[in-house]
């Protein structure tokens, strides 16, 4: 209990100072005053406690790989999510997972944990993705995110231009990062950065000294110091560095980056190093198109040389995979069978409502033709099904109704009263 001398001056009930304006007291409750170098002591155990404590969790889990799932693990939640693709989710399974132990090997060691015959050091294992729009190069990046709770953001490479030119400077993609884990710089260096739209940045000449290109070799260039792995100078709102803003200092050697591009035209590049013809006479389109297809699969590292990627960020990008085009059968099953599948989406939202709503399978048959027929991909999906349902979820609220059915011809007759065909086609 307090104390009060004669003079009524207070004193501290854990170690008896009196009041000063140098140790002020703080009632913690009524009948009960503590100075503040008390309560910075209580502070401080408190931490100290909770630290030692979490410690042990902390080395088991580096010993063990950061206690990620396995690479049939990380392949089989990515089956719940993304349909098909099963050589790009292989990959992607395996590159994570040896990432993330690399992860585990530098803590040990940090710790004092790794061995002294243990002298292999790990590179990282960036990965990057080629194929066409819409077959899941995001998906499959944001929901290995969701597994692993790291965080995670996607950054488009068409915004970043070199240095001293109007854009992005190469470091505002990290500011991201950090933003999505309220600015946590050690959460932020276990992240992954999803790049998209990589091949937007392919060098515009093979010779490079013809003319300045602002925002391909010179994006390229400077990418290539966060991908290998270093420290770098984040300013914290994005946008353009200047002299007197602070920056804060984000190590890369622990970040995944994942780099995603259609690289159209890519495909000539292959039939040409294998001695194959993409277009001529006496092939159809259907057999053009198979053709492309295939091709996609036989993509090296010389062909995304030739396609305008400098030979070093290829050297630092060493998991290379391909996807696949979605034919009419994955892009059916995108409708109906991920834990997120679209039409899962449109019937919660009417069960919200106490509606329950049907689609018959003739419906759902139109909703892909339409999509490959406009060359939407999976992406499209989305928008065909936005485009068929927006009058119901408008009409259907306000009526008295417990079942709402979707056929064929109700889908041909909202797309066609939303001019749908037209508006595809202008996209």
């Amino acid at each position: 209990m307090p104390t009060k001398t004669g003079n009524s001056t207070q004193r501290c009930a854990m170690c008896g100072a009196n009041e000063t304006k140098a140790t002020p007291l703080v009632q913690v409750f009524d009948g009960l005053s503590l100075c503040t170098d008390c309560i910075n002591f209580i502070d401080q155990a408190r931490d100290m406690q909770l630290k030692v404590k979490k410690a042990p969790a902390k080395k088991g889990s580096a010993r063990k790989g950061l206690g990620i799932p396995k690479p049939k693990e990380i392949n089989a939640f990515l089956d719940q999510y993304v349909i098909g693709q099963e050589e790009a989710k292989k990959y992607m399974s395996v590159a994570v997972y040896n990432h993330y132990k690399r992860i585990a090997q530098m803590e040990a060691a940090a710790e004092g944990q790794k061995s002294e015959d243990d002298d292999v050091d790990i590179e990282k294992s960036n990965i990057i993705l080629v194929g066409p729009t819409g077959t899941g190069k995001t998906l499959l990046a944001k929901t290995i995110a969701r597994l692993l709770d790291v965080p995670f953001t996607i950054v488009d490479a068409t915004v970043l231009t070199e240095a001293g030119y109007v854009g992005e400077d190469i470091e505002s993609l990290l500011t991201r990062l950090l933003q999505a884990c309220d600015y946590d710089v050690e959460r932020a260096q276990k992240g992954i950065v999803f790049i998209d739209e990589i091949d937007k940045i392919a060098r515009k000449s093979d010779n490079p000294s013809i003319t300045r290109d602002v925002s391909g070799e010179g994006v390229q260039q400077g990418l290539l110091k966060l991908l290998e792995g270093s420290t770098v100078l984040v300013p914290p709102n994005g946008g353009r560095k200047h002299p007197e803003q602070k920056m804060i200092p984000v190590d890369t050697k622990n970040i995944l980056f994942i780099c995603g591009g259609a690289f159209d035209g890519i495909e000539r590049k292959i039939a040409s190093r294998l001695n194959t013809h993409v277009v001529g006479y006496g092939h159809d389109e259907t057999s053009r198109k198979r053709q492309r297809d295939n091709l996609m699969r036989y993509v090296m590292p010389q062909d995304l040389k030739s396609f305008g990627l400098i030979p070093e960020i290829i050297g630092r990008l060493p998991v290379l995979t391909s996807m696949e085009s979605l034919d009419k059968k994955a892009l059916r099953r995108i409708l109906t069978e991920p834990k997120n599948a679209i039409i899962r989406q449109y019937q919660r939202l009417f069960e919200m409502d106490g509606v329950k709503l049907e689609f018959d399978d003739s419906a759902l048959d139109t909703i892909v033709d339409k999509a490959i027929e406009y060359k939407l991909g999976a992406r499209g999906l989305r928008s065909i099904v936005e485009t068929v349902m927006v009058d119901a979820m408008y009409d259907v609220p306000s009526q008295p109704v417990d079942t709402f059915k979707v056929d064929s011809a109700y889908v041909l007759d909202k797309l066609d009263k939303a001019h749908f065909d037209k508006t595809a086609m202008t996209d």
